[in-house]
Parts: C-alpha cells; sequence; structure tokens
C-alpha cells in the first residue's frame, strides 16, 4: 500500500530525505529520523530506490559534519564554546563525547549518530584535534551509512504499521508533515522552558567572578573546583589560584572535613551547565555550599583576574592516579592539602 503517491515520490522523495538530514545534522532541532523511517517505507512500496534514498541521506551527513569539523579545526574551543550558548545540553554532551573518545578512539564515531547529542558534537570537537581528515571522513561515512540504513531498513520492516497509522492520521484530516511540525514545536517549546529554567537557577545560585574574588580575600576562602575536562588542562595548564582539579573518572569518595566549606565550581562553559550538575553531585554527596562560577574561567580572565600555573604533579592522566592517597579523595577531586 503506497504511503505517499509515486509522482511525489520519484519527483523529491530522495531531495525530501537530504534537506531533512542535513538540516538535522547543522543543528536544526528536528529529527530526521521520521524522514528516513517513511524513506524506507516508500523503497517496501517499491515507489523509490533504496540506494538514492540511502545515498541522499550519507551525502547530507557528509556535508554538514565536514562544515562542522572544519570550523571545529578553524575555530578550536571557541567554537565549541559558541555552541554551548545555543544549548544547555552541549555542554554535558561535549565532556562525556571526550572521555569516551579518549578511551575508544575515532571508531567511535561509527556509532555517535546513534546517541542522541553526541552525533553532533564529534564532528566539530574531532576538529580540534589532530586527527587526519582522511580518517575522520572513512569513519564518518560509515557512521552515517549505518545510522541512515538502520532506519531506512527499520521503516521497511513496519511498513504496514506504518501504513495503517498514516490512514488513520489521513481519516482525520490531517497530514503526516502536521504532525511532524507539531512534534518539533513541541520540542522547541520544551527547550525553552529547559533554558527558562536553567538561567532563573543560575540567577539564584551563581558566583560573578568580582563576588569570588572578594571572598577568596576574607578570612574564609571557599574551596574552588576546576571542573575543566583534563585534555583542556594539559593544552591550558592554568588555574583560578588554589582551585582543585576534578577528576570525573575517580572514585565517588569525598572528603567531610569540606562538606560546610563554601564550594565553589568553574568550567570553560559560557553557560555552566557543567558546573551546574557538578553542583548538584556535590550537593547530593553532603556539600551544602555549592555555587558554580558564572561565566566560568573565561569569564574571570575577561575581569583581569590572575591565575596561576597548574602544578606538574595535578596533571596526571587519569591512569595514574594510583599515587594519590585516596583518604584524601573528595568527590571526584583530590582534595587540597
Amino acid at each position: 500500500m503506497p504511503l505517499v503517491p509515486t509522482s511525489l515520490a520519484s519527483s523529491w522523495g530522495a531531495w525530501a530525505v537530504f534537506v531533512s538530514v542535513l538540516a538535522t545534522q547543522l543543528g536544526v532541532p528536528i529529527p530526521a529520523a521520521p524522514m528516513l523511517i517513511l524513506a524506507g517505507t516508500l523503497v517496501a512500496d517499491g515507489n523509490a530506490p533504496f540506494w538514492q534514498m540511502l545515498a541522499a541521506a550519507v551525502l547530507a551527513v557528509l556535508i554538514a559534519d565536514s562544515l562542522w569539523f572544519a570550523a571545529g579545526r578553524l575555530y578550536g574551543r571557541r567554537f565549541l564554546n559558541s555552541l554551548v550558548r545555543f544549548s544547555l545540553s552541549i555542554d554535558t554532551t561535549l565532556r562525556t563525547a571526550r572521555r569516551w573518545f579518549e578511551r575508544f578512539g575515532v571508531p567511535l564515531l561509527a556509532l555517535s549518530k546513534f546517541v542522541p547529542g553526541l552525533g553532533l558534537v564529534s564532528a566539530p570537537l574531532l576538529g580540534t584535534t589532530q586527527i587526519e581528515v582522511r580518517v575522520f571522513v572513512l569513519w564518518d561515512l560509515i557512521g552515517a551509512t549505518a545510522w541512515a540504513s538502520f532506519w531506512m531498513l527499520g521503516g521497511a520492516a513496519l511498513q504496514e504499521q506504518i501504513g495503517k497509522l498514516v490512514a488513520l492520521v489521513r481519516a482525520n484530516g490531517t497530514t503526516v508533515i502536521d504532525i511532524l511540525v507539531m512534534v518539533a514545536l513541541g520540542f522547541l517549546l520544551y527547550r525553552w522552558i529547559r533554558r527558562v529554567q536553567f538561567r532563573q537557577w543560575l540567577e539564584k545560585y551563581h558566583i560573578t567572578p568580582d563576588q569570588l574574588d572578594e571572598m577568596m580575600r576574607s578570612d574564609t576562602p571557599p574551596v574552588i573546583y576546576d571542573a575543566r575536562p583534563q585534555e583542556i588542562r594539559r593544552r591550558e595548564p592554568y588555574r583560578i589560584a588554589g582551585a582543585v582539579s576534578l577528576d570525573l573518572d575517580s572514585p565517588d569518595r569525598f572528603d567531610q572535613l569540606y562538606a560546610e566549606h563554601e564550594v565553589v565550581v568553574y568550567c570553560v562553559c559560557p553557560n555552566e551547565a557543567t558546573a551546574k550538575t557538578i553542583a548538584r553531585q556535590l550537593r547530593a554527596k553532603g556539600f551544602t555550599h555549592v555555587r558554580p562560577l558564572k561565566g566560568g574561567l573565561d569569564a574571570w580572565e575577561k575581569h583581569g583576574y590572575p591565575v596561576e600555573p597548574i602544578p606538574a604533579e595535578h596533571m596526571l592522566a587519569p591512569a595514574d592516579h594510583d599515587d594519590i592517597d585516596h583518604d584524601m579523595v573528595t568527590i571526584r577531586a583530590a582534595a587540597p592539602e
């Protein structure tokens, strides 16, 4: 049973897949999976060739990811920080992506499209590294082919069920496009509400660079945690004076001695999403006074406040943490002396 008129499928079917996938991979918050599923039903109905639809999807992914990769290579961390401004989840996703790529290497790119958020940040993140372009393109091609094939084959396998759903939608005077638009608008509304809630949280709990400087000059200075990824600390080996480097891969221990202290957490993210996540983890572990630094380390430097070099002994790779006294380990961090 055809889901879309044959003439329509033959005239713009592949183009619809190309535009939908390209928009999604460029960051438009509209999922491409529904279009790929419909493309799979067209293939099963005999209204479109599989390889034509697959080629359109893969080409769109390669174009979008190449643009992201080039931007990461040209502008580095500044570009990643600009991405964080547009999405609250990208900050945390970047941290996860760094950790996974450090552990599994570039082949992880073949699976990144299947993980929400990871597919968008992988290309610009890898652009900031020394990976060869041909290696990136090879694994991106493998990943794009696997991702598009998965959804299209799923659509072909569920052809009958999807056909009944489309018939039901049409019987009620609407179209599949109407449903997709409503889902997209609902998703955008949800993201906007999350952003408003996040801004309200920041206004309530964050601390400005000026306030932190004043606290550091007081008789009871706060404990400061450097929440930047280890890779960035190695590339930019400086910190706010006295800050403690957080290691998110270490055991969840903490020193009760600091539970009642004022704690300030900072990273390099413009909207402090990672700092907020870590602050909540610390609160759950018994730390009662935890606040993220507004604007992170970038804002601290822009205000003209000094930084200090990170001591060599604090730049150990995660595998070298056996030398740390585990009785003096806070939650995912070495306690200050």
